[in-house]
């Protein structure tokens, strides 16, 4: 018996990448996958089914259960058919990895609006999407007890602020408040909702120029499918105590975020003079971002 045996999940971008090592771990612990991937290019051009439909066949090889899905998970009504056809084919689901994304790299300065939309798109506008019709599909089961799980694909560009990818750090932290709000309203339903932050070389990564890279870490560590094991927790029946956190993965190590909280604070009895408040910001509120960031 696997540890994920006889749940039903849908991975996005599950051709490649961290996305396929995500989906063959679950196969390999009992679950049946949909495996969907448009198949694009890093820059979401050149659509291809055969990356989905290679990982299918991988699976099936080794004896798992898995569908292949073309869909363009941006689409709102292909993301409905998405989960759709995992009820279809296996009868129910109950869990949604969205992991599809694209890259469109930048300088703020000379982003267009058309690479600003496009990443926008797939990443925020797709993960709405599939959630959205998964949720629906939740929330009609009526089970508070389901151990459903969403599980969404945050990333360190967007935690941190990669200065290259304006576009992808917006969509990538957007998705960490998306699911914070879809932890609060869908636990009734047996839902819980988490983001991971992968740490892992993929050909998205090869973008990232080396001196921006953390630290060195030897390709076996960096390898995609490190981060499935984590996520293979969070996909499980046993982490329903789980929910509303970013956790990272990858590199032999799993990371608990913390959440954003006040640090700081400085009050007036009533509107603030300027001349005090300008004292009281740089005497209260400075010292505090001048404290080392925990590591």
């Amino acid at each position: 018996m696997g540890l994920l045996e006889g749940r039903v999940a849908i991975v996005t971008g599950a051709g490649r990448g961290i996305g396929a090592g995500i989906a063959k771990r679950f196969a390999s612990e009992g679950a049946a996958v949909v495996v969907n991937d448009l198949g694009v290019a890093v820059d979401g051009t050149a659509p291809d089914a055969t990356p989905a439909q290679l990982v299918v066949d991988e699976i099936k090889a080794a004896g798992g259960r898995a569908i292949a899905s073309p869909a363009d998970v941006a689409d709102h009504a292909a993301a409905a058919a998405l989960v759709g056809q995992a009820v279809d084919a296996f009868g129910k689901l109950d869990v949604l990895v969205n992991a599809a994304g694209i890259l469109r790299d930048r300088m703020v300065f000379n982003m267009s609006e058309e690479e600003w939309d496009a990443v926008i798109r797939v990443h925020l506008r797709g993960t709405f999407n599939t959630t959205k019709h998964a949720a629906a599909y939740w929330r009609e089961a009526r089970n508070p007890e389901g151990h459903f799980r969403l599980i969404n694909f945050t990333s360190v560009s967007g935690l941190h602020g990669s200065p290259g990818q304006p576009n992808y750090a917006a969509a990538k932290l957007g998705i960490v408040g998306f699911t914070y709000s879809c932890a609060n309203a869908l636990a009734r339903y047996g839902v819980t909702s988490n983001a991971i932050s992968p740490l892992a070389s993929t050909r998205m990564t090869t973008s990232i120029p080396d001196e921006r890279r953390r630290g060195t870490v030897d390709e076996a560590e960096r390898a995609p499918e490190n981060v499935a094991p984590a996520v293979v927790y969070v996909a499980s029946e046993r982490s329903d105590w789980l929910n509303g956190q970013v956790i990272g993965a990858g590199h032999y190590q799993v990371l608990l975020y913390n959440r954003p909280e006040v640090i700081r604070r400085i009050e007036s009895d009533g509107p603030w003079q300027l001349d005090r408040l300008f004292e009281s910001i740089e005497s209260e509120i400075r010292p505090a971002l001048a404290q080392p960031t925990p590591a």
